[in-house]
């Protein structure tokens, strides 16, 4: 796991190009108790280590 600062943007985004899959969105959200995946201002997120086998994008019911 390992943190990043970023201004604005989305966490498909970030998924995208940390993760290298967009739809990985959801842990970042979980790891960072967002609901939104759209961010505003000046924020610092954790991101959680690669995993190939990782579900995207669906939040389990």
């Amino acid at each position: 796991m390992r943190t990043i600062t970023v201004a604005g943007g989305n966490l498909f985004r970030i998924a995208a190009e940390q993760l290298g899959d967009a739809a990985q969105w959801l842990r970042i959200a979980q790891l960072n108790a967002l609901s939104d995946p759209n961010l505003t201002g000046v924020v610092t997120l954790l991101i959680p280590d690669v995993d190939p086998n990782a579900g995207g994008g669906i939040a389990a019911q």
